[in-house]
């Protein structure tokens, strides 16, 4: 495999992997956020061109220089053919197996071939497997035949339905300074290898919450470097009043205006939240969101 550098060629593999949605959906958002500064520093691998069978995104060289920062090593796959990619996997040149990493993508049919990969070089495999959620946004405003209104016609509402200024609550954009108190509600988090993950994710992508009496976030949503909507939370006494669909509601204004995809997955367990997302417009994609955290025998 190699490095796919020319603008062209990205502008070309990104309008291609469109056709590809939603399985394509990771390499496609890194590959909007590489054509656009690039701020986390990633490039993309293809095995061949421009008849491309796989595709391989992950951080420039120079980025993955803590072997435990699984957070930044991380590589997103998107492949035509399945029964190639256990050779891609095995070559020290694509991935580095000597790292703490993980493997995010949006095909069950990865599973196999990284676990066979893996276990050939003594790393553990922690594999997580939850529900995609994406949004196809219509362009009339409509509503359904169940009576749920679809989402440009939620973003549209006047100010006053959507409680822009809930009270004391107000909506704000997140900054850095914001990224501690998102760290330690983050499932994944928690550590402060995530703390600097999110810090530099607010740096660079837009996230949104709710601002309580006391100054601080009581909801949020963040987005990281595939366009992938997520560290989402709502502090429990405030659960139930409208402030996670408050965030939706300026969250998908903003990106749909700027054209930027968008995504997230919700855990199997998390019922209401995928009623909420259901209620919103967002679809579940049957190929399901998988990530496998690949870490070497010798720091087990």
């Amino acid at each position: 495999m190699f490095v796919l550098h020319e603008p062209q060629k990205l502008q070309i593999l990104y309008e291609s992997l469109e056709k590809n949605i939603p399985e394509s959906l990771k390499v496609y958002g890194v590959i909007f956020n590489i054509k656009n500064k690039n701020p986390f520093n990633m490039e993309v691998l293809v095995d061949a061109w421009p008849d491309y069978q796989i595709v391989i995104t992950r951080p420039q060289k120079q980025e993955m220089k803590d072997d435990l920062d699984h957070y930044t090593n991380t590589y997103h796959i998107f492949t035509k053919a399945p029964d190639k990619i256990e050779e891609a996997l095995a070559c020290p040149q694509v991935i580095n197996w000597e790292q703490v990493f993980q493997i995010q993508g949006f095909q069950e049919s990865l599973d196999e071939a990284i676990k066979k990969v893996a276990a050939s070089k003594s790393v553990q495999v922690d594999y997580t497997r939850t529900k995609l959620f994406m949004m196809e946004i219509p362009v009339k405003r409509n509503t359904s035949s169940n009576g749920k209104m679809d989402m440009m016609e939620l973003v549209n509402m006047p100010t006053d339905n959507k409680n822009q200024n809930k009270g004391d609550f107000l909506s704000i954009k997140l900054d850095p300074s914001h990224a501690k108190l998102v760290n330690e509600q983050w499932d994944f988090g928690k550590n402060e290898r995530s703390l600097k993950y999110i810090e530099r994710c607010l740096q660079s992508f837009p996230g949104f919450g709710i601002l309580g009496l006391q100054g601080l976030p009581i909801s949020w949503v963040v987005m990281e470097q595939s366009c992938e909507l997520r560290m989402a939370y709502t502090v429990p006494k405030y659960r139930g009043q409208g402030n996670m669909q408050q965030i939706c509601y300026y969250y998908v204004e903003y990106l749909t205006q700027r054209k930027i995809p968008f995504y997230l997955h919700v855990a199997e367990s998390k019922e209401k939240n995928q009623k909420l997302l259901r209620m919103f417009g967002f679809n579940i994609s049957l190929c399901g969101w998988h990530q496998w955290q690949c870490t070497p025998k010798k720091y087990c």
